[in-house]
């Protein structure tokens, strides 16, 4: 289970516009809306509420008000139910995302561990990678890195990565790296220079892979934070 001393950070983004095009989440994500609730679309399946927490790797379209709503990706986290593509949390679980909203570290590391009971613990090893990841995306962390770290022959080490952090090597890396642009261009950095900080090649292939995942472009994304009831865009660690 994720304790206080979790490599995982979990990173805030605001949603400023009425409607994201279907993209599939890359972690387990809480979606909040600011005044109204929130539909997720999938096919024939809707789920609809004022807090939901999203499974990730279903392709899924979202719905808010004009309002906005906000999203809290929790990195390394297991999504915890049977349902196909979210869940209503309610009650405490509820109150846990506004608090971490409102700015609050503690009540995001309190809903990470009361949704990680499906999680199980990270290899200590694994851990140092991660960190080492997430806290420089610029590191780039190599395929014969991770094997002599973790001391094991190459097919094995990737597989334990995937089955310790949920997502691939390579897939790892683009979304931590994704989520300092996020952040970076949240805080009025040109998104060039987002891109090239996060090690991405140009500012299309950042464009490209931000509306993928994001269900947005990034001009839109920025435009709708300069509006009423935007958020900010921040990673709690």
């Amino acid at each position: 289970m994720p304790s206080a001393q979790s490599p995982f950070t979990s990173t805030i983004l605001p949603i400023g516009v009425p409607r994201l095009a279907a993209h599939p989440n890359v972690v387990t994500a809480v979606l909040v809306g600011r005044t109204d609730p929130i539909t997720l679309e999938h096919e024939d399946v809707s789920v609809t509420g004022d807090v939901l927490l999203v499974r990730p790797g279903i392709v899924h379209s979202v719905r808010v008000s004009e309002r906005g709503a906000d999203v809290i990706f929790l990195n390394g986290l297991v999504f915890p139910f049977d349902a196909p593509l979210a869940v209503v949390l309610k009650g405490s679980l509820e109150r846990l995302a506004r608090r971490s909203l409102g700015g609050d570290p503690g009540a995001t590391e309190e809903l990470r561990a009361r949704l990680a009971f499906a999680t199980a613990p990270l290899p200590p090893k694994i851990v140092e990678i991660v960190r080492t990841m997430q806290a420089d995306p610029m590191r780039r962390v190599t395929q014969g890195e991770l094997v002599r770290y973790l001391g094991m022959e190459r097919t094995r080490a990737l597989r334990c990565f995937k089955a310790s952090t949920g997502l691939t090597f390579r897939r790892f890396k683009l979304w931590s790296a994704l989520q300092h642009a996020a952040v970076s261009m949240a805080g009025r950095e040109l998104v060039r220079t987002a891109a090239i900080d996060a090690g991405f090649a140009d500012t299309a292939h950042l464009s490209r892979v931000f509306s993928s995942v994001f269900g947005l472009p990034p001009s839109v994304a920025i435009a709708a934070l300069g509006e009423q009831g935007a958020g900010t865009a921040r990673r709690v660690d």
